[in-house]
């Protein structure tokens, strides 16, 4: 069954879903959020160790805008993921795992800013843009933006 919506001077058709796919959906998102924090940090932590040759947490709470604590806790929480490891005193480092999603995030973040530079959004939006959509993107919707990519 579908719904017609008027935007503007445009017309949409929109499905009325099933209450079980309905559900299905609003569970992906809420599984998404629960993975962004984890994906941010590692995508950062990887960034910063190759461009600065290392992580500290000081550099971290700077670069997503929140307390040194916040890090801590954070890190500490990726720690027990198996993600990163750190040293007393020294700077956080990606374990195998961690940096294997690193570059998953890394390839689905340039994947969503280079489709929606290719739509003609401008760079800063398209990075500020894609730091929500690469978390919330299925592989079919990811593989399509690539897929159209020139």
């Amino acid at each position: 069954m579908t719904r017609s919506k008027t935007h503007g001077s445009e017309a949409f058709e929109t499905a009325v879903r099933a209450p079980e796919a309905q559900a299905e959906g609003f569970a992906t998102v809420r599984q998404a959020h629960e993975t962004e924090m984890a994906e941010d940090y590692v995508e950062l932590i990887a960034e910063l160790i190759e461009s600065q040759g290392e992580a500290r947490p000081v550099e971290i709470a700077e670069r997503l805008g929140v307390k040194p604590p916040t890090v801590t806790k954070n890190i500490s929480r990726l720690e027990a993921a198996g993600l990163v490891r750190r040293e007393p005193y020294r700077a956080i480092f990606l374990t195998e795992t961690g940096q294997a999603l690193a570059e998953t995030c890394k390839r689905r973040h340039r994947i969503v800013v280079a489709f929606l530079r290719s739509l003609g959004i401008d760079e800063e939006t398209a990075e500020r843009d894609a730091e929500g959509i690469e978390h919330h993107v299925s592989a079919v919707t990811l593989q399509a933006f690539e897929n159209h990519l020139p």
